[in-house]
């Protein structure tokens, strides 16, 4: 194969910027041929657009079926990734899927399940992964050079939503037409570096979940949330939509000392000899480890979506290890899960999550959004 013929499923924002660099050229390897979308604005925009060779399809399956497509771009709404996915693995495309994987475990749980036997290229469009930083924070924490992991802290509070945000779809911040909030729809490529880069799943949570905070919507707008990890260590992730201006700030603490990465910088205190040695030697009652102030120099660019797309071509045509692999989706929205799952609980939730009741608890507030509209 010379190059992958490649189709794009859905033409909102996500799928349009996908097209924007693509049709530049900037995705070696990579042939667009064909389009879908079931509305007419987005049939116009196509024709307006997008080259005359590029096939419209009005039905995603149509375009799934075509014998002209070897892989597809899930660009569509939150829930309609899974099975549009499983479609593809049974048609031996090849998948880019955007996030979040789904909004519930048990059906992403299926759909890696039907990829692990396809024998396609299934990757998560997790741009955020191709950042230098949280590149560099993964290889120190991998290297060892961190010790042991004891505390991780996330706030990212810089999400800041109007009203006139959520009213510009009715299907916005609603359990039917999303899912969720905060923590599916703005929060997924933290809730997913929060994990990848220290190699560490919680294995219990307490999460303190609020629902339409000083909005009109169904949905969590402001999230807090306090982990437990196996090795001891412990973490807070915090995020909103409310709150203007907003932080973006990771910590990591080691025994080895602590890394924070905020304002697009990665500082790294590096301690002399783990706290654990310093701990065990000391006799002084007030002293520290000497620690030394680094910062850590970032060197490559950041190439987000257009990375990704890019380490999926490479590895259709040239077995490249994937960057993203599609499996890994899971990870993030099992967290997001079972923040919902604990408040809706008021307890903590154990990781794996039992996601038969999480599934239930979802279909009954997607039932009770409807009663309401149809008193409406």
């Amino acid at each position: 194969m010379k190059n992958v013929r490649v189709g794009i499923i859905g033409l909102g924002n996500m799928g349009k910027g996908h097209l924007s660099y693509i049709l530049e050229g900037k995705v070696s390897g990579l042939e667009l041929v064909a389009v879908a979308d079931v509305t007419d604005a987005a049939k116009q925009w196509a024709k307006e657009h997008l080259p005359q060779e590029v096939a419209f399809f009005e039905q995603p399956q149509q375009l799934i079926e075509s014998p002209t497509v070897d892989g597809v771009i899930v660009c569509t709404p939150h829930y309609s990734h899974p099975e549009l996915a499983i479609e593809c693995f049974k048609h031996n495309k090849h998948v880019l899927l955007e996030k979040p994987a789904g909004v519930y475990t048990k059906q992403v749980r299926e759909m890696n399940e039907a990829a692990a036997g396809s024998g396609v290229v299934f990757s998560m469009m997790y741009n955020q992964r191709m950042n230098p930083l949280y590149q560099k924070l993964k290889n120190l924490v991998d290297s060892g050079e961190l010790g042991d992991i004891r505390r991780t802290n996330w706030i990212i509070t810089d999400w800041y939503r109007s009203q006139h945000y959520y009213d510009s779809g009715s299907w916005r911040a609603t359990w039917e037409g999303e899912g969720g909030g905060v923590l599916l729809n703005q929060s997924p490529h933290q809730l997913d570096l929060w994990q990848w880069t220290v190699s560490l799943m919680p294995k219990r949570l307490r999460a303190f979940c609020y629902f339409g905070k000083a909005r009109n919507i169904e949905v969590e707008n402001d999230v807090t949330a306090f982990v437990e990890y196996e090795n001891g260590g412990t973490g807070v992730f915090i995020t909103t939509t409310i709150e203007a201006p907003g932080t973006n700030r990771f910590e990591v603490v080691g025994t080895r000392g602590k890394i924070v990465i905020e304002n697009d910088k990665l500082v790294f205190s590096r301690l002399r000899e783990s706290e654990t040695e310093y701990n065990e030697r000391t006799t002084e009652s007030f002293g520290k480890p000497e620690c030394w102030t680094i910062d850590v120099p970032i060197q490559g660019e950041n190439t987000g979506h257009r990375g990704i797309t890019q380490n999926w071509i490479d590895a259709i045509l040239h077995d490249t290890p994937l960057i993203a692999p599609g499996e890994e989706g899971i990870n993030g929205l099992m967290l997001s899960n079972a923040m919902l799952l604990s408040t809706w609980n008021d307890d903590w939730v154990e990781l794996p999550i039992d996601e038969d009741q999480f599934l239930e608890q979802l279909q009954q507030r997607i039932e009770e959004s409807r009663k309401v509209r149809g008193e409406q």
